[in-house]
């Protein structure tokens, strides 16, 4: 059977997961800052748990933001030093879809606008329906201000809002979800879930192949006019 392991530290929460013969072991903790003490401490404890061998691990998965700048580089880091000593594939995953399916899995929801708080006034946006279990993108994630925070075309129905760029600036996005929780972070729970959907349909890369996706262009160096 498959062992998965999923990290991530793209918000002030720093969490791990394990998939080891069908059952799911995890460890969560919101410590802003302290994410790079924490999260390989937290992977030993998770396997202790489990009784199983890093070695026996068949890929690692990790949320490849958007998110903290400093949160994402760090479960990047981690996720390539481990997975070329181990020579193992990893599962890049949306932070924002991890919002949607920690939703999924907490309330039901099966349509979700997942808002991270970008700070300089902006959020990290996108809109998820679930689809046999899965939180899937509708439309594209982006980095915009709260008031250009729209649903896809043609989308329908009730819409649950998740995440903490609805705690920061829900008041300022149009949409009115049918229910909200402004404070929810990404889980590495609900990204082992997802890792493995992608991970059945043969979505492993290398881990080279491990980069974070910001989706503001300018998070590292400042942009200059032209």
């Amino acid at each position: 059977m498959t062992t998965l392991l999923a990290l991530d530290t793209a918000t002030e929460a720093c969490s791990v997961a394990l998939l080891h013969e069908g059952r799911v072991l995890s460890h969560y903790e919101v410590a802003p800052r302290l994410h790079a003490q924490l999260l390989l401490p937290m992977v030993q404890r998770i396997l202790d748990e489990a009784g199983v061998a890093l070695a026996a691990v068949d890929a690692i998965a990790f949320g490849r933001g958007p998110g903290a700048f400093t949160g994402v580089r760090i479960a990047i880091g981690v996720v390539q030093g481990l997975a070329f000593a181990l020579d193992k594939p990893v599962l890049p995953v949306s932070n924002l879809a991890v919002l949607a399916q920690r939703a999924l899995r907490e309330h039901g929801a099966q349509q979700v606008a997942a808002a991270i708080d970008a700070r300089m006034d902006e959020v990290y946006w996108g809109c998820y329906i679930a689809e046999q279990g899965e939180m899937r993108l509708q439309g594209v994630e982006a980095v915009l201000p709260p008031e250009q925070a729209l649903l896809p075309r043609n989308a329908e129905g009730d819409w649950f809002a998740a995440g903490t760029g609805w705690g920061a600036y829900g008041s300022r996005i149009a949409l009115k979800p049918i229910a909200c929780d402004g404070a929810m972070l990404p889980h590495a729970e609900d990204l082992l879930a997802l890792a493995g959907f992608a991970w059945q349909r043969g979505e492993a890369v290398p881990a080279d192949q491990a980069q974070p996706v910001y989706l503001r262009d300018n998070v590292a160096t400042p942009k200059h006019p032209v």
